[in-house]
């Protein structure tokens, strides 16, 4: 009788034994999936953000056309470009000069290295 009784009490272990890890395997299987939900939900939630402000954007757009309104000037956008373009300008303005002094040294030395001096000489011809 105590064979049956033990062989049923490690059966009943066992089976909880196996229970439980079950229950606490799927928890943290349950736990990843909730994680790895909320990050695509959260990156999905930003595509479709920035599609609408696209789509919000386009459809203004859309309405001002309509209504006979001219798209505003792109005051920054031009205003970078015209800063840019100073800039670009000032410093080829500035390597031009640069190269323009020493093209002119390099002639001045040119010249000193192979100038003849001609001194009179005084001779009673």
């Amino acid at each position: 009788m105590f064979a049956s009784k033990n062989r049923a009490e490690r059966t009943a272990e066992e089976a909880w034994e196996h229970l439980s890890s079950a229950w606490t395997t799927a928890g943290d299987s349950a736990e990843r999936a909730g994680r790895q939900g909320r990050r695509l939900a959260s990156r999905a939630g930003d595509r479709v953000t920035s599609v609408t402000d696209e789509a919000v954007a386009r459809a203004a757009a859309a309405a001002d056309a309509l209504a006979g309104r001219r798209p505003s000037r792109p005051w920054a956008l031009i205003a970078g470009v015209g800063m840019l373009g100073a800039l670009v300008g000032w410093a080829a303005a500035s390597t031009a000069r640069a190269a323009l002094e020493r093209q002119a040294e390099n002639e001045e030395i040119e010249l000193a290295e192979t100038a003849v001096v001609v001194t009179p000489t005084y001779d009673d011809h």
